[in-house]
């Protein structure tokens, strides 16, 4: 079945798409905003494709989220490839979804971090290769609330043996603390971040990491803004800074998420990145994260993309972590002459997981009782 790129009069046939796996369809400003995305633009490359089937409705998508690096003085452009759907009527269209991902030019890789456990085979048949080699399979979790998970592993196996009834139970494992501004207990040196101008302090702060001999998916207060300005959130990230003698040295960016009705609220972390020579401050930032995590209703605190690099820096925080996954949902295909592998150590920034994470759905008199947000995109001056 041939694939077309996609354009803006598909986003509702996207949206049906969506549905008809129990995937979260995102509005259509929430499409346009994805669309926009500013590292796209400075290339040739399509927003996704889709396959069209005999009645004309759609049969498949393939997102394409293409991302700006940085190694260096050099500029680099990669491709996520996200939400591959394909309908059963449409059966072998995922395999050419992949061979067009795949096929695409002038980028030196070429990713996914979010495959599920059915098709994790299927990339390695595409010429991506499980990757980074150690770590590919892992996923870490931190449970913070035990009955919650425990009725939501429970919730799942009822769902197993009767879908249909479970299914109508509605939104499940929802707490009052959701939605409310909570009021955090952070270590010395960890300040809420609200500023992301162009002179802020992070601006400093990307100037120094990107200054590192590393490679680097942009975190540039430009893509951060545009990132944080996605209409489908129901809640502001949480986004921490560490600063020592008023400079900052890291930060972490997390979501409040719900993968579905049945499963409890988990604040997921999205990214986490230090200066080389501060031992500490992923270790500091945790510790921050894990306490906000309990104050906002989370049942778990969980990171999903952990490269060698990330593995070595948690420190304590590796070591009473919960391993998760058990299957290699990241892989990667490099193009010949791309930089070594070794100068990337990503975490879930680099993936879909900023716009893919279903949000944790918040109660209505919460929203109507907000006056701003939490968290303010500050401007480019």
């Amino acid at each position: 079945m041939a694939l077309r790129e996609i354009v803006e009069t598909d986003y509702p046939g996207v949206q049906a798409l969506h549905r008809s796996v129990g995937w979260p369809p995102r509005s259509l400003a929430g499409w346009r905003w994805l669309h926009a995305n500013p590292a796209r633009q400075e290339t040739e490359a399509p927003a996704g494709w889709v396959a069209d089937g005999p009645d004309g409705a759609l049969v498949g998508h393939v997102g394409n989220l293409i991302q700006r690096f940085h190694l260096g003085d050099q500029v680099l452009h990669g491709a996520t490839g996200f939400s591959i759907i394909v309908l059963p009527s449409a059966r072998g269209t995922g395999r050419e979804m992949l061979r067009t991902f795949n096929a695409q030019q002038d980028l030196f890789a070429l990713w996914t971090f979010n495959a599920n456990p059915l098709s994790s085979p299927l990339y390695a048949r595409h010429g991506m290769a499980p990757w980074p080699e150690t770590t590919h399979a892992l996923k870490l979790g931190w449970p913070l609330a035990l009955a919650p998970l425990v009725l939501g592993r429970a919730l799942k196996t009822l769902h197993n043996l009767a879908p249909g009834p479970v299914s109508g139970l509605g939104e499940q494992l929802m707490n009052d603390r959701l939605g409310r501004a909570a009021r955090l207990s952070l270590p010395p040196g960890v300040v809420p971040l609200t500023d992301f101008g162009d002179r802020s302090s992070y601006a400093d702060f990307w100037q120094a990491l990107k200054a590192e001999d590393r490679l680097l998916s942009d975190r540039s207060p430009e893509i951060l803004r545009w990132r944080l300005q996605d209409p489908d959130l129901t809640q502001p990230p949480l986004l921490l800074g560490l600063e020592r003698d008023g400079v900052l040295t890291g930060y972490a960016l997390a979501m409040m998420a719900k993968g579905n009705t049945l499963e409890p609220p988990v604040l997921e972390i999205v990214d986490l990145e230090a200066l080389a020579d501060q031992p500490d401050a992923i270790p500091t930032l945790m510790a921050a994260l894990k306490d906000a995590a309990r104050q906002m209703g989370a049942a778990k605190l969980r990171l999903q993309t952990v490269a060698p690099r990330m593995l070595s820096r948690l420190g304590r925080f590796a070591r009473t972590a919960r391993p998760e996954g058990g299957w290699g949902h990241c892989h990667v295909r490099f193009a010949p002459g791309a930089p070594s592998p070794d100068l990337w150590a990503p975490t879930p920034w680099d993936g879909d997981y900023v716009f893919c994470l279903r949000p944790a759905p918040i109660p209505t008199p919460v929203r109507a009782g907000r006056t701003a947000p939490a968290t303010s995109i500050g401007s480019k001056a």
